[in-house]
């Protein structure tokens, strides 16, 4: 500990010693451009205003070393002076010409300074001030760089956008970080033959195998964060074919900073090559509801649950109550709203939503006037086993917690739902369509300014128990990959993306409405995997081989998002549509009694029976 003190002490005495050289050099130049500027006013006859010139001098001293400390012009780094750096130049440089110029009116007629001095000085400022760190950071970069890191990678950027520039800007000052920006690709024809920093546009990205030879090229970074699914693709492609390691910046959107930093870069994932346009959010709006409120959020650990957390962090909430049983997940989302974004206002909460007296507890000790309902059991084939946990779970959870909010009076009540739960093949679909209709019967019941929604949507990528990480892994293994069948496709989203519309929905304030979120095209899961494959730089069906095991009990061919008697209506968010016809059957809550009945007894076909009665549609 000692010895790690004393070098920290010797870094702050060197620093500090850096300071202290860079003040006087500025202090010293700037005094002597004083003399400079007689000597080139008076063509070298400085002898008649010697007087003048020694008192006018004097008295800018001051002014300009107490500039140079109010502007902090000693701490900038040289080596990686930049536009903000020449602009305190410049605001110091007006200061010091403002007080010269009332210097010379204010010392006639006593001592002669002509009225043109200021103004050569202050040229001269910028330029000699300016120049030396100029000279300073060449010198830096083209050789002391060099020396110190003699290697490093060779990287062409595809895009000379905002952050394709902040990636090169970044590589430019971090030369320990091993990278050297050497050009970028562009499809703007107005970019062509241009440079950013330094860095040339060499040309556009169909001419990517060609430059990266040419320019002998060690690796590609993708820096286009909001580009489209397609295009993310055709890059890869090309990659691909080149034979050339990619990697690539994610979506700002989905950065919580919205920061572009190098650590960021990270291999190409499947989500890239789905991706679409970025979610536009009214961010008004849904401060309108979140800001300083107490929110709840249930299956907080949850893959979905912990993204809705994340997002809520931007909106400033009094607090938000993580809810949840899986205490390890919990925890890891604990850690990660501390340490990675510095958000303290959150509660953790271990809880089962099925436990009714635990949840009344939540409400009268943190009175939440938001909740999030994420905490389900999502997994097809083990509900088609234990079809009884689906009852106690997704229905009874929620009814517990419908119930409890509208005793509460709590104003926003936002419940996830699946597509699963559309003319539902499976136990899981079916507790999700019952869950969807206690929302809907909570929503009758509601007070004015209460509003109970569902909000519907598929797949979401990389989710825990999805097929994506099962796919890795598989391909981690060496194969072979496993599909139901060759012709299964399903909706897919993001789970960033799903989680910022789920709270743009819970700020339209339309009680018991169903909203289904805009889920793109399908995609099938064989197009998936041979994506997979494809980047992990493996060659499908012969670096690993893909297999077929048959449709498993629950599952659709298809999923889809309304059911026969509902119709999209549009709403003022363009990947947001509102389902008409979202009435909950007659009888709901006897209903319900009875299907927790036959779920305590645990016999499945008699669950499923009673599954049946509240939705005519299910089809196990």
């Amino acid at each position: 500990m000692g010895k790690l003190i004393e070098m920290t002490s010797n870094h702050s005495f060197i620093i500090g010693n850096k300071s202290i050289i860079k003040f006087l050099i500025d202090v010293l130049l700037w005094t002597t451009l004083t003399l400079v500027s007689f000597v080139l006013r008076l063509e070298g006859d400085i002898q008649r205003l010697a007087e003048s010139l020694f008192v006018y001098t004097s008295l800018l001293f001051f002014v300009k070393a107490a500039s140079i400390w109010h502007f902090k012009l000693y701490k900038q780094s040289w080596q990686n002076v930049g536009l903000s750096d020449f602009y305190s130049l410049v605001k110091a440089d007006v200061i010091v010409g403002l007080f010269a110029w009332v210097l010379v009116f204010v010392l006639r007629p006593s001592f002669v300074v002509p009225y043109s001095i200021p103004f050569i000085e202050s040229a001269l400022m910028l330029l000699s001030l300016g120049g030396i760190r100029i000279l300073f950071r060449y010198y830096f970069k083209n050789f002391v760089s060099k020396r110190n890191f003699p290697r490093r990678k060779r990287v062409l950027i595809a895009g000379a956008g905002d952050v394709g520039t902040m990636v090169a800007r970044e590589m430019l000052r971090n030369p320990k970080e091993g990278f050297l920006p050497v050009a970028f690709l562009d499809d703007d024809p107005t970019k062509s033959n241009q440079r950013f920093l330094g860095v040339p546009v060499l040309g556009q990205i169909e001419e990517m195998s060609e430059i990266i030879n040419e320019e002998n090229i060690d690796e590609l970074i993708i820096a286009m964060p909001n580009a489209t699914g397609d295009t993310i693709r055709n890059i890869v492609e090309y990659a691909q074919l080149a034979n050339i390691p990619h990697r690539t910046i994610p979506r700002l959107n989905d950065l919580i900073s919205g920061k572009v930093n190098i650590n960021f870069l990270r291999n190409v994932e499947l989500e890239d090559l789905l991706r679409r346009e970025p979610v536009q959010l009214d961010s008004t709006k849904i401060s309108a509801y979140l800001k300083q409120k107490r929110v709840m959020v249930t299956g907080a650990g949850g893959s979905i649950g912990s993204e809705i957390v994340r997002q809520l962090t931007r909106f400033d909430p009094e607090t938000i109550i993580l809810v949840g049983r899986g205490e390890s997940s919990l925890h890891l989302i604990s850690i990660e709203l501390r340490d990675k974004t510095g958000f303290q206002k959150f509660e953790v909460r271990i809880a089962d939503v099925r436990d009714r007296d635990t949840l009344e507890k939540l409400f009268v000790q943190y009175k939440p006037e938001v909740i999030f309902h994420a905490a389900a059991h999502k997994h097809v084939p083990f509900m088609e086993d234990n079809p009884a946990q689906s009852v106690f779970n997704n229905v009874i959870g929620t009814k517990n917690l419908t119930e409890l909010a509208l005793r509460y009076n709590v104003k926003h009540f936002v419940n996830i739902s699946t597509d699963k739960a559309v003319n539902p093949t499976s136990v899981m679909g079916a507790s999700k369509r019952v869950s969807e209709h206690l929302v809907s019967l909570a929503s009758s019941k509601a007070e004015k300014e209460q509003y109970f929604v569902s909000v519907r949507f598929g797949n979401v990528l990389g989710s825990r128990g999805s097929v994506i990480p099962i796919f890795k892994e598989q391909i981690k293994n060496g194969g072979p990959i496993t599909i139901t069948h060759p012709e299964m496709v399903r909706y897919f989203m993001t789970i960033p993306e799903a989680s910022q519309l789920v709270l743009q929905a819970g700020a339209m304030n339309k009680n018991g409405s169903l909203f289904i979120l805009d889920m793109g095209k399908p995609v099938k899961i064989l197009d998936m995997a041979r994506d997979l494959i494809s980047l992990s730089g493996l060659i499908p069906d012969q670096d690993i081989k893909i297999v077929f095991s048959g449709v498993r009990p629950g599952e659709k061919m298809f999923e889809e998002l309304l059911t026969s008697q509902e119709t999209l209506e549009a709403t003022v968010h363009g990947k947001i549509f509102s389902a008409k016809k979202n009435v909950h059957p007659q009888g709901i809550e006897s209903m319900v009694s009875m299907l927790e009945k036959v779920a305590q007894t645990g016999d499945i076909v008699k669950i499923k029976e009673a599954y049946k009665e509240i939705i005519p549609s299910y089809t196990p």
